[in-house]
């Protein structure tokens, strides 16, 4: 396409340019123009030999050879009816050269037609060939000489690289499950959350294969010209058809693929495109070695023409991995730098719950960045601990100068914490507690879980509302005042009891649930409440807070001898790590 238009370019230069540069070489003055006083000068002085009109001006040719031009004055000729008669009777030739027709159409107006012409062709390609139904600039093909991804460079996802290990089978040797009359899924949905790994599993199942990789994001087939994502959809599973065997990934595919009819989001180009897309789909055969495989974190919205068997036949989860998964992803990114042996990945793997691989690929990188400040020459234990806090609780901003109140008000607050979560059977282990502002917050209390948890229990949840108490309540017992620093602990304690009362049926009103009070929008994931429930849910939630405050209260006046040295100790060095917290609880004598 490019091409063609460049040869159409060069085309329209010569054909405009090189004429207009004639006619602008051939119609330049070549010889001077005089006053008309100097012309009857010539004329009396017997000089002139030949005079040719052509409207007002005058082309005068002298007996010496030489020529001149001249301008006669507005209406002279029609003034003067005799001067052309003393012209003749002088000896002089004169001659009158045609006027232009003034129906033809000169050469400027045809050059500047074509050039009309010509932009207008130009806008045209840039507004529809150039950017609107082509797909060459937004479809991105990896052929197996580029950077290839393998399943070795995919880790935390076993369950999800054996189901589409039998695509690669298919891509492979086709033949083996035709010959059966099995029928590979045509369609492959990785499900899961943002960072997962999906785009990576996609393209290691190309690099595993051996095919190209035709990449497109949702949101390329979406535009606001009718009728253009639906030719991009086509363009793209044309693309496909020139190979032998390929795999088409979709990004996003909510962004084309969200549920048609009765919802105010609905718009007709993106059902068209999505119309196009079933038909491609349904076009082409598997025997071809074409696989579709799309990605989207938004499972619920995606219509159901695209989930039903013939289209996304297979339906792949993409979760986060867990313990041994992380590890493993940090292995595979530990590769890509230089690691100091002996760097405990297991102890990283443990204290980083809930993490993505994009968030375990960017911690890695972190402790890169943090040993190269330093100037070390490989990433060590140090640097991978500090990028783990950092990427958990936020950047250390030593700029921010607190006052003595503040620091004070600070350490007595999070050793609050730290003593309850300490004390409490059921809380996560401490891992640290400082007073250094991280983030947003002026302190910290990291808790470390020692395995991944998939549900909570009951005595779980109302020992984290506990703990996240025990910083308010280390204020009022040893400062005497209430601060707005527990704002965020008070927040995330009702959210705690809000779901233990309305969705886990963890309170007297039973095992239901219960649409949160005030939240009109989940009243179609709940039940609507009445005015007397909703009241009830309310009494419920403020028992369980004021139960697990009541508990804290109880806890920290039992132990004032271990907040007050965790306190000082905080007010000292800043930062305690494990190992401290526990010398510090064991000198207290620190106990429920």
């Amino acid at each position: 396409m490019r091409t063609r238009l460049l040869i159409l370019i060069a085309v329209a230069v010569l054909l405009t340019g090189v004429p207009a540069v004639l006619y602008l070489a051939k119609s330049a003055p070549a010889v001077p123009t005089v006053a008309f006083s100097d012309f009857i000068q010539h004329l009396e002085n017997g000089r002139v030999a030949q005079v040719t009109f052509e409207e007002r001006q005058i082309a005068v040719a002298l007996k010496d050879g030489s020529t001149l031009t001249t301008i006669a004055p507005k209406d002279f000729l029609a003034a003067n009816a005799g001067f052309v008669t003393d012209l003749v009777r002088k000896d002089i030739r004169v001659d009158a050269a045609s006027l232009p027709d003034p129906n033809a159409i000169s050469y400027p107006a045809v050059l500047a037609g074509l050039a009309f012409f010509g932009l207008i062709c130009f806008t045209v390609y840039r507004t529809t060939a150039g950017r609107i139904p082509s797909m060459s600039g937004r479809t991105r093909v990896a052929e197996r000489g580029d950077n290839i991804v393998t399943f070795q460079d995919v880790a935390g996802v076993d369950e999800a690289k054996d189901e589409v290990k039998e695509i690669v089978d298919f891509l492979r040797q086709p033949d083996r499950f035709s010959s059966l009359g099995g029928r590979i899924p045509k369609g492959v949905l990785l499900v899961g959350p943002p960072g997962t790994g999906k785009t990576l599993l996609a393209r290691s199942i190309a690099g595993e294969a051996g095919v190209p990789f035709l990449f497109a994001s949702g949101s390329d087939f979406v535009e606001m010209y009718a009728g253009v994502g639906a030719s991009r959809v086509r363009r793209l599973f044309k693309e496909a058809r020139r190979h032998k065997s390929c795999i088409i990934f979709i990004d996003e595919l909510d962004a084309v693929g969200r549920s048609r009819g009765g919802s105010s989001l609905s718009h007709e180009e993106r059902e068209q495109t999505l119309n196009q897309l079933l038909v491609e789909m349904d076009g082409f055969e598997t025997q071809r070695g074409i696989v579709v495989i799309a990605a989207t974190n938004r499972q619920d919205i995606l219509d159901p023409a695209l989930l039903r068997p013939g289209r996304f036949d297979r339906q792949v989860t993409v979760g986060n991995p867990d313990i041994k998964g992380r590890e493993a992803i940090l292995r595979v990114h530990s590769r890509k730098v230089t690691m100091e042996d002996g760097v405990d990945l297991r102890s990283i793997a443990r204290g980083t719950p809930g993490f993505s691989g994009a968030d375990l690929a960017n911690l890695v990188n972190e402790a890169a960045l943090s040993a190269g400040r330093a100037g070390r020459s490989c990433v060590t234990d140090s640097d991978m601990q500090e990028a783990r806090d950092k990427v958990l609780m936020g950047v250390e901003r030593r700029s921010v100068v607190l006052s003595e109140a503040d620091r004070v008000n600070c350490a007595y607050h999070e050793a609050g914490h730290a003593v309850i979560a300490a004390l409490l059977p059921n809380a996560d282990p401490l891992h640290k507690v400082s007073i250094i502002p991280r983030g947003r917050a002026m302190g910290v209390t990291m808790q470390l879980p020692e395995a991944d948890r998939h549900t909570y229990t009951k005595g779980y949840l109302e020992t984290q509302v506990a703990v996240l108490m025990g910083g308010r309540v280390a204020e009022e017992i040893f400062m005497n005042h209430m601060t707005s620093g527990a704002s965020n602990d008070i927040e995330r304690a009702t959210d705690i009891a809000q779901h233990m009362v309305c969705e886990f049926g963890m309170s007297p009103l039973g095992p239901l649930a219960f649409r949160k009070p005030g939240n009109a929008f989940e009243s179609e994931k709940h039940h609507t409440v009445s005015e007397a429930t909703a009241q009830r849910v309310d009494e419920a939630i403020r028992k369980i807070v004021l139960d697990a405050y009541d508990h804290a209260t109880w806890i920290i006046s039992r132990n004032k001898e271990a907040v007050r040295l965790m306190a000082e100790q905080l007010l000292e060095q800043e930062s305690l790590e494990a190992h401290e917290l526990k010398d510090i609880l064991a000198r207290a004598n620190a106990k429920l």
